[in-house]
C-alpha cells in the first residue's frame, strides 16, 4: 500500500488518509467542498459545493499522479435528492466525455453541514 498525503491532511481531525493506492487502484476518501487553505465550506449552494468537492478529488488524484480519466467509480452523497440534477450538471462538466460508474446517494446531514461529499476509485497505470 502507498498512502497519499498532502500538506493539508496532516492537520485534519479525522483518522484517515486522503488516498490509498493498493493493488493497482487509488481509493480517494470522501471529499467535502472545503477550501484546504482556509478550512471554510464553499459558499454559493449545491453547484458551487459540487464543483469544490470535485476540485478536491482532483487535487488528491494529482498527488497520486493520476488524471480524472482514470476514475472508474464515483460515490456521491447529497443531503437532498432534489439536488441531483444540479450535481449531475457540474459532474458532467467536470468529467466531460469520460463516464465513470457512479452512484448518487441521498443522505441526511453531511459533516459540517455540507450539501455534498464525493469519493472515487481510480485505476493506477503503474502498480505500486
Amino acid at each position: 500500500m502507498k498512502i497519499i498525503e498532502s500538506k493539508y491532511s496532516k492537520n485534519q481531525e479525522g483518522h484517515y488518509s486522503p488516498g490509498v493506492i493498493s493493488n493497482g487502484m487509488l481509493y480517494v476518501s470522501g471529499q467535502l467542498p472545503i477550501d484546504f487553505e482556509t478550512g471554510e465550506i464553499e459558499a454559493g449552494g449545491i453547484k458551487s459545493e459540487t464543483k469544490k468537492a470535485l476540485e478536491n478529488v482532483d487535487y488528491v488524484l494529482k498527488l497520486a499522479e493520476i488524471t480524472r480519466n482514470e476514475v472508474v467509480k464515483c460515490n456521491i452523497y447529497i443531503s437532498d435528492v432534489n439536488y441531483w440534477p444540479k450535481v449531475n450538471e457540474v459532474y458532467k462538466e467536470f468529467f466531460k466525455e469520460h463516464k465513470p460508474a457512479r452512484i448518487v446517494v441521498p443522505s441526511n446531514t453531511l459533516h459540517r453541514g455540507c450539501l455534498v461529499e464525493i469519493e472515487v476509485i481510480a485505476e493506477v497505470k503503474e502498480v505500486i
